[in-house]
Formats: structure tokens, sequence, C-alpha cells
């Protein structure tokens, strides 16, 4: 009985925030200078086979994620340089392009967009090109937080309203494409196994947007 209940103003909640409109998105845009631009350029030709002269993508799906630490203003910070850190030897073999995403979601649900949708981000192996990547400041200790899963189903709605988003997945999920038309990565080798941003979180997300059909699978 608790469970139906709790479907079922989850469901109401969900239809609600259908009515309302965009959120509110504070800008807040990393530096995508032309050097960025080019190692984005250079990064859909090598590990999509995609040449084209700008740095955009045609979103198809958006990623919810989770920074595995930190606040806002760090992991601004970290997003904002070009390159990647040393340390990531994995990822810097591949391109010294730094990682990234179009947004993130602060643990009170504010909602800041660090670069427009459409450009390019370095955040989902495989799928960048045509996924929308949502980071939000949280870890596996430090569980994300029901203002999130609010500002992220409102951030959903609004994308889907701009854009041809047929799939809405978490990032541990993007190993069920692997096998699909939509992967497009050149190495077989490269993939990395992610646990973020938890099942409890998406299937909370899912539920508010549930009107939204988007699919989880290829």
């Amino acid at each position: 009985m608790k469970t139906i209940i709790c479907f079922l103003l989850l469901s109401i909640v969900g239809f609600t925030y259908a009515q309302k409109g965009d959120p509110e998105i504070i800008k807040k845009p990393i530096n995508y200078s032309a050097e960025r631009a080019n190692l984005s350029i250079d990064y859909l030709k090598s590990h999509y086979n995609i040449t084209q002269n700008t740095a955009t993508i045609s979103p198809k799906m958006i990623v919810l994620h989770y920074t595995a630490g930190g606040t806002v203003e760090t992991n601004f910070k970290y997003f904002n340089k070009t390159h990647l850190e040393s340390a990531r030897n994995t990822l810097k073999k591949q391109s010294t392009l730094n990682v990234s995403s179009q947004y993130i979601i602060d643990r009170d649900g504010t909602i800041y967009q660090m670069m427009e949708p459409n450009m390019f981000a370095r955040h989902t192996i495989g799928l960048n090109y045509c996924a929308i990547g949502i980071e939000n400041i949280g870890s596996k200790k430090q569980p994300l937080t029901e203002q999130q899963v609010t500002a992220n189903a409102q951030l959903v709605r609004y994308l889907t309203k701009k854009y041809n988003i047929e799939y809405l997945i978490g990032h541990s999920e993007y190993g069920a494409f692997r096998n699909s038309k939509l992967w497009k990565e050149t190495d077989p080798n490269y993939f990395t196994i992610k646990e973020d941003p938890g099942k409890d979180f998406m299937n909370k997300v899912r539920l508010l947007v549930s009107d939204l059909h988007l699919k989880d699978q290829p």
C-alpha cells in the first residue's frame, strides 16, 4: 500500500512539473576556447569517425552523473581546464581533451549551465557525439538529494522540448549501448565501469518524467 501511495504521489508531482514553465538555469560557462573546440573536433573524428568543422552535437540522449565529491566551484574549476590532468592516464591515452559536461546541479537543486547543450563535452565514452551530460554534486558516500531528483527531472523536461531526445540513462548504464548503432567508439578496448549516479536516483528521476517515454536501452 505504501508503495502504491508513493507512486501516485510522485506521478502527481511529475504531472505538476510538466505544467510548470522552464526551470531556472544559471549560466556558468567554462572556457570553451578555440583549442578546446579543436580538440573536440579531433575527438569526434578519431573516436567516432565524424568529420565536421564545429564542436557541436545533435542531442538524442541525456546521461546523468555524479561528481564523486567536491562542490560546484571545485568541479567547475576542474572542468574549466582544457587538458586532462596527468593522473588520468587511461583517458589521456585516448585524448588530452579534458572531461566536462553541459550542466551541473548542486545539492540544493540549483542548475548551472557550463556550455550550450549542443556543444561537445567529454563525459560518456562512445556516446559523447549525441549525449548531453548532467553532473550532480555527490558521491556513493554522499547520496544525491531529493532536490537534485526534482531538478534533474525539470531539466530533462526542458531539454526534451528543445531537442529530439530519445534516451535517458545513468552513466552506469551506458555499456548497454556498446553493440548498438548508437555506439561509435572506434577503440573496442576503450571502456570503463561506472556506478554513478545510482539505481535509486535513476528510478526516482524516471518516475517524474515517465510520461515522456524516454528509453534506457537501444
